[in-house]
């Protein structure tokens, strides 16, 4: 909102070349924002800009600019310029970043670091790119259990200052493993002479460096915390992971969920910076494998080809109860797949779940199933009413449970359970819903 209020004189400025009442106005404007008005300019240009910004300041603009932008800037600065950027971003900005250049571009930003900045960016990337040591900080205050209050206090003072966080405070005895966290407000609150292990309850809450990406925003989320310390197996703390770093992580999670859900392979960037080659490539894979599993349907027609013959009317409904049990397959798949995403549903509930689901399915059967029976009957008469209404009974519950059923399948065999798409769950239950339709079809015709 307050790039679009300032982008018509930031325009103007720029058209102008006033760099210094530019300098001057962007003074105020939040790093967030600058980026969103570098991204609408040229490189060129942007660079210039970026140039006015203190050193901090232009290191957080640039950790919010587009993966597209950043290699573009990259490029354009100076050795000098890069090093200052760059050793001003937090250990895991600079990570994600390395992560998407190319070869001669990481060989170039290594360069334009620290030698101990270059040795924690190549640790953070020996970890797995989704786990939560990749987006970690070595950035935070610690304190040992046996120093003073005041002790602590002044260390905090003294490093605080480049931590990414002081809200929590990390206490660890003489071999690095980790004791406590302790808020600032209960350091503030205690004595000055009282010991560090005088205030701990030896009581906290810890990731694992192995862990997947995902099991910190489940953790973030149920202890309510803006950061939470990292440790080996050992109990050792390597780092931190802070808030930021989880919003930006459950956005990315979510959307690939999304894509999953749409039976599209996740886009790495942005639509506006994915190219049509990149959009056809993730999509038709999947298209094409539901292509081949619609072929099961028509097989199933042709196998019924002699009941329909005898029955043009049950035409008249495959549409209607396909289109049903495909429906009803993607809710309940979709109700699955987000409850087992934040853990409300575990695995060994999977028969649990089959139970609430099948009665579930009964009502919704028996709903849709009257309502059917009732158009069968007024639209090809009473004999035809029945088998669709008994047909869309069977074929809502059984839709039910294969939405319901098929992400616990998934999980169990570590696939995403995200991959139980609609389209995934609508074509199966096609197929299903034809077969039940059809042998009905031919108990119910045959004993008439």
């Amino acid at each position: 909102m307050i790039a679009q209020l300032v982008k018509p004189e930031f325009d103007e400025l720029i058209e102008k070349k006033d760099w210094i009442t530019l300098k001057e106005s962007l003074q105020d404007v939040p790093s967030v924002d600058i980026a969103e008005l570098i991204e609408g300019v040229d490189s060129e240009v942007g660079v210039v800009v970026f140039r006015l910004l203190k050193k901090q300041r232009a290191a957080e603009v640039f950790a919010n600019l587009s993966s597209v932008k950043e290699m573009e800037f990259l490029d354009l600065l100076s050795k000098q310029q890069l090093a200052d950027v760059l050793n001003n971003l937090e250990p895991d900005d600079r990570v994600s970043i390395l992560e998407e250049l190319p070869g001669h571009l990481t060989q170039k930003v290594l360069a334009s670091l620290k030698h101990e900045e270059q040795l924690e960016v190549k640790k953070l990337l020996g970890y797995p790119a989704e786990s939560v040591g990749r987006h970690m900080t070595s950035r935070y205050v610690k304190v040992k259990s046996n120093w003073t209050v005041e002790k602590a206090m002044l260390h905090i003072r003294k490093y605080g200052f480049s931590a990414e966080t002081v809200n929590v405070i990390y206490v660890v005895d003489d071999n690095e493993k980790l004791i406590d966290d302790l808020r600032l407000n209960q350091l503030i609150l205690a004595e000055p002479q009282d010991k560090i292990g005088d205030i701990t309850d030896d009581s906290f809450v810890a990731l694992q460096a192995f862990d997947d990406q995902e099991h910190a925003v489940e953790m973030m989320s149920k202890y309510d915390r803006v950061a939470m310390p990292v440790v080996d197996s050992d109990g050792i703390l390597l780092g931190i992971v802070t808030i930021d770093d989880i919003i930006d992580i459950a956005q990315e999670e979510a959307t690939e969920d999304f894509h999953k859900g749409a039976a599209v392979a996740p886009l790495k960037r942005t639509y506006t910076q994915t190219t049509i080659w990149t959009l056809f490539s993730k999509r038709v894979h999947w298209l094409l494998i539901l292509v081949f599993i619609n072929l099961l349907s028509s097989g199933v027609i042709e196998y019924y080809e002699e009941v329909l013959a005898s029955a043009v009317a049950l035409a008249f409904f495959i549409p209607l109860l396909i289109d049903s049990g495909g429906n009803t397959g993607a809710q309940s798949a979709t109700i699955m797949v987000r409850a087992i995403a934040i853990g409300d549903v575990r695995l060994r509930y999977w028969l649990k779940t089959a139970g609430k689901e099948i009665f579930v399915g009964i009502l919704l059967g028996l709903a849709m199933g009257i309502a059917s029976f009732v158009l069968g009957i007024f639209r090809a008469g009473w004999e035809i009413g029945l088998v669709v209404g008994l047909s869309m009974i069977a074929i809502v519950l059984v839709a039910n449970l294969i939405g319901a059923l098929l992400p616990f399948f998934l999980t169990r065999f570590n696939i995403d359970p995200a991959v139980a798409s609609s389209p995934l769950i609508t074509t199966i239950a096609d197929v299903a819903g034809l077969l039940i339709y059809f042998s009905i079809a031919s108990v119910v015709l045959q004993g008439f």
